[in-house]
């Protein structure tokens, strides 16, 4: 193994490591427990002043953190400690700590972590602070922090080492701790509908649930080939059949597919199944779990994202892809348009048609080029080709269609939802049609999953059904342009 190299600075951290030791302290610390943090102290005292602080008899507290800033003049000094709230200042006298934890006060290093007992008091300027009694070092820093008007300047490298970008940037730890709040408002709202979460397995033998490249390994016992989810559709279905009539699984999934602002091989989504609902049903609980998320974590319905101020409050616009289409080009696919009229003009219209395309296809790619990106507010876009729908129920009116859903915000789509199919007939013949198109090159169609056609056999209520994005969610409830920025650890190149 290559020997490591260290700067200069972070030799001279490692001997003041060493010294450390020889004072009988460890290092790297010990249990420190802590009575309270920076945005406690600021909540409970913020409204007194430096006077009226003096006259309190306040109780001493215990806060620790890592040191961000660090000054000092002879006998005193100031230093701010950051712990996940945030940061607050510690005033720091020789004569109140004793000489020996002074002496560590003025050996230590940004970045460093310390424990602090003292009380709280403002400063002649006004800062809410703590004045330290004792000084406790926790953790000897043995790498510097960048430099701290700048952070980690390099997006990959905030990415790589998350754990620097995170002590750095007050952006980064806002939505870290955003994140799981979105989360847990989504099952809070869930549970309250009397849904139920539950786990479905992350390996497979079938692909399905999804249009998606899987991932492919190797199970060594059973001596074979697995994929890696693409979907908890099928088997959270298969519940359905089974008298769980609604249920939800929030998971990761993973596709092995391109990457970019959109887009991570590994991410996290939402589906949920409601028996006895349909595609209205869940175009109602959708906008109820986007509006319900945003209010609980931002406290409003609006958001800004992309230079954009737009309203997740219900009700959002509803429209059919056709329609839509027609809207933007004139063209109406609804009509009785034959396949050989749709490739004519997709011709024109400069849209490649490949060889695995029908009617359904060339539909979906007109919206794509035409519509997708130019939609801002909370779109439902509904009615989707069959030939891009194998999981949805027919539209019964034109059977060419389905009665599913996308909703769209700002160009992105967010949330994907059917009234499910449950006619194991139809189911069927979708996947041999799906088979099909795998033979003619189409590497994200499903294969054939006789085992959820039988599920089928035994009655599947009639179902809504509804997929959502968590990441995309996240990035659009706290205004973040990239996947990466809302994934705390993405899927990066090797070096």
């Amino acid at each position: 193994m290559e020997e490591r190299k260290f700067t200069e600075q972070e030799l001279v951290r490692r001997e003041k490591a060493k010294e450390l030791e020889s004072l009988g302290i460890d290092p790297f610390g010990h249990r420190f427990d802590v009575t309270t943090n920076s945005k406690e102290i600021k909540e409970k005292y913020a409204q007194y002043s430096k006077e009226e602080l003096h006259e309190m008899d306040l109780e001493e507290v215990t806060i620790a953190g890592r040191i961000m800033t660090r000054r000092r003049k002879g006998k005193v000094g100031f230093m701010h400690i950051q712990d996940k709230y945030g940061q607050i200042q510690i005033y720091v006298r020789q004569d109140v700590v004793g000489e020996e934890e002074y002496a560590l006060f003025k050996k230590a290093d940004i970045g460093d972590i310390v424990g602090i007992k003292g009380t709280v008091f403002r400063t002649d300027m006004g800062e809410l602070s703590i004045r330290a009694e004792h000084y406790i070092h926790l953790v000897k820093a043995l790498k510097p922090l960048p430099e701290k008007f700048h952070g980690l300047t390099d997006t990959e490298e905030r990415y790589r080492r998350r754990y620097v970008d995170l002590i750095m940037n007050e952006d980064a730890r806002r939505v870290a701790f955003a994140r799981p709040k979105i989360i847990r408002s989504i099952q809070h709202y869930l549970d309250n509908l009397g849904y139920v979460e539950v786990e479905t397995p992350v390996l497979g033998t079938i692909l399905g649930g999804a249009a998606a490249r899987p991932f492919i390994t190797h199970h060594n016992t059973l001596d074979i080939d697995m994929y890696l989810r693409i979907a908890t559709e099928l088997p959270l279905k298969r519940l359905l059949v089974g008298g769980m009539d609604a249920v939800y699984e929030i998971g990761r999934l993973f596709r092995n597919e391109g990457m970019d602002r959109k887009h991570n091989p590994e991410f996290t989504t939402i589906e949920v199944y409601k028996a006895y609902s349909d595609l209205e049903g869940m175009m109602d609980l959708t906008e109820g779990i986007v509006s319900n998320a945003c209010m609980e974590v931002n406290g409003t319905y609006e958001v800004e994202f992309k230079g954009h101020k737009i309203s997740l409050a219900p009700k959002y616009k509803r429209i059919s892809m056709t329609d839509a289409i027609k809207n933007a080009t004139g063209i109406d696919f609804a009509s009785d348009m034959t396949f050989e009229e749709a490739k004519k003009l997709a011709q024109e219209h400069e849209i490649v048609v490949e060889e695995h395309f029908s009617y359904g296809h060339i539909v979906n790619a007109f919206f794509e080029k035409y519509v997708e990106e130019t939609i801002v507010e909370p779109t439902f876009i509904y009615g989707h080709p069959i030939e891009i729908s194998p999981l949805a129920k027919k539209d019964p009116k034109d059977p060419r269609f389905t009665q599913r859903f996308e909703l769209f915000i700002l160009g992105s789509e967010y949330a994907n939802a059917f009234t499910e199919l449950n006619d194991p007939i139809d189911q069927y013949e979708r996947f041999e049609n799906q088979l099909k198109e795998r033979e003619l090159g189409n590497e994200e169609a499903n294969e054939m999953d006789l085992d959820f056609v039988e599920a089928l056999e035994y009655g599947m209520p009639p179902a809504g059904g509804m997929g959502m994005g968590i990441d995309r969610l996240v990035m659009l409830l706290t205004g973040s342009e990239s996947i990466r920025e809302v994934i705390l650890f993405p899927t990066m190149k090797l070096k």
